[in-house]
């Protein structure tokens, strides 16, 4: 990399990283109280409607965010023009959705979804008028703008889940703390950002970004059902507590995998746009971001996989621990999943936003044949066969990359499985040698250290040139 890409990079990943580590903080303090609070049965009432809110505000952002960011010149009427489309598409969906909310309660056979989903629908209609300056924020790496507004959202807005929940408002709580939350982000984006939507609307910038933006909407949409498809299954099939109980598994795994890929995500798509066209330069590029990426996310997920047995308990009580198995095969996958970020921010850099809604799109249909012919053979082996699909589908992502930039399978196995290889072994060995505590407190704190000291010894000892320039960064930073 040149030293102003360079710089610029690792000024990302660290605000990116920094931004990340105190959101997942404050979600897990939040999430503790609420967990504390409610019941498995109020989280699944939630996570039932989920994924139609997050289709909802996918169509509204229409993947305008990283047609921008690929754009070479952006002027005022490009960034009006996508803040008019997705407030005019948010209010049309949010009038939809109201009037469709019955349908939904009847689908999952529970009444008291209807006044429900017409309240949590509230906030992607609210997100419609931050997707503009979300953008801009997004083009100009803006990162360290984006991550105040971010812990400032979580802030307010879990004390006021937290605060509704102990009054016993119960799932209410957890609808209006996601609102809130977006409400504040958006105000803080507003803030932050040098861009003021005018009321001279014209839509034609529009048609000249929907060539590529409209498969990033498809694509995600698909990504969107493919990641919630036991969700829906499970809401419909079994009962809200079950549902509930993958709720709270696919919250901490999230909390876990999005450390990781919040810091990708948040830089790798301007960065690769910006490395232009040489393909050495590229895949030198790709190559340190994916060594970067592999490094943080095997031990970080497997290690999470490995304290779950003492974290549920001592975290959010007894009553949670039906989602520790369920929990743990999602961890084991979720160390691919800031990798596959990557590889899909190098295809979308490229122009190539085609294939990534292709390739979305098949693993999203295969996810839900399969998981619709596994629903009655019970929820583990629906996890398990959700991970091995999704973790082998990096081999689909790879070869398109490969098609790009001619980043070979051995290289990128040369980048990947030490780590991954390193990560297990510490965690086999962290595990017998823990193995003799029976204090939960104390085991949970053994494994931490032991694994982490193992870990960063061994990178030290390998003379890893990853974990030595981030630990030459992070002292600069101090300094």
């Amino acid at each position: 990399m040149g030293d102003g890409l360079k710089e610029k990079t690792a000024k990302g990943l660290f605000w990116g990283g920094l931004s990340n580590g105190i959101q997942q903080l404050l979600n897990l303090i939040f999430g503790i109280f609420l967990a504390r609070l409610l019941t498995p049965a109020d989280y699944g009432m939630v996570g039932m409607l989920a994924i139609f809110s997050l289709i909802a505000a996918t169509l509204q952002e229409s993947g305008f965010t990283a047609a921008l960011a690929n754009k070479k010149e952006v002027s005022h009427r490009d960034y009006n023009a996508v803040f008019w489309f997705s407030v005019l598409t948010g209010c049309t969906l949010y009038l939809l959705l109201f009037f469709a909310s019955p349908l939904i309660a009847s689908f999952y056979e529970i009444p008291e979804l209807t006044p429900l989903a017409r309240y949590s629908f509230l906030g992607f209609l609210i997100s419609s008028f931050g997707v503009a300056q979300n953008a801009y924020l997004f083009r100009n790496l803006m990162v360290k703008q984006k991550s105040i507004s971010l812990i400032v959202a979580l802030l307010v807005s879990g004390c006021v889940g937290v605060t509704m929940a102990y009054f016993g408002f119960a799932y209410w709580g957890i609808a209006t703390q996601s609102i809130v939350y977006i409400a504040t982000i958006n105000l803080c984006y507003l803030y932050f950002s040098h861009w003021r939507p005018t009321f001279n609307i014209d839509f034609s910038p529009i048609r000249s970004m929907f060539v590529f933006s409209s498969k990033l909407l498809l694509t995600n949409i698909f990504k969107h059902l493919n990641d919630h498809i036991l969700t829906i299954i499970l809401g419909k099939y079994y009962s809200d507590k079950d549902a509930g109980y993958f709720s709270q598994a696919h919250k901490w795994n999230y909390m876990g995998h999005s450390l990781i890929s919040g810091m990708v995500n948040g830089v790798a798509q301007p960065v690769l746009v910006s490395t232009g066209d040489e393909r050495e330069r590229l895949q030198r590029v790709f190559r340190k971001m994916l060594r970067f990426t592999a490094f943080i996310a095997f031990p970080a997920m497997w290690g999470l996989a490995l304290i779950v047995p003492e974290l549920i308990p001592i975290a959010i009580t007894d009553k949670w621990l039906p989602c520790v198995p369920i929990l743990q095969i999602l961890c084991i996958g979720g160390a691919f999943i800031p990798i596959i970020t990557l590889y899909t921010n190098m295809i979308i850099s490229r122009g190539r936003s085609d294939i990534y809604m292709f390739g979305t799109i098949a693993i999203g249909l295969i996810q839900m044949l399969v998981m619709w012919l596994l629903h009655p053979y019970g929820m583990q082996r629906m996890v398990v066969v959700y991970v091995i699909l999704n973790s082998c589908w990096l081999l689909v992502w790879h070869y398109f990359v490969w098609r790009e930039i001619k980043l070979s399978l051995l290289s990128a196995l040369k980048d990947l499985l030490p780590f991954a290889a390193i990560s297990a072994m510490v965690l086999f060995a962290t595990y017998h040698l823990t193995a003799f505590i029976a204090n939960a407190y104390l085991l949970m704190l053994s494994k931490i250290v032991v694994a982490a000291l193992l870990y960063m010894g061994i990178m030290w000892l390998s003379g890893a040139k990853i974990f030595k320039e981030s630990i030459q960064f992070l002292f600069k930073r101090k300094v």
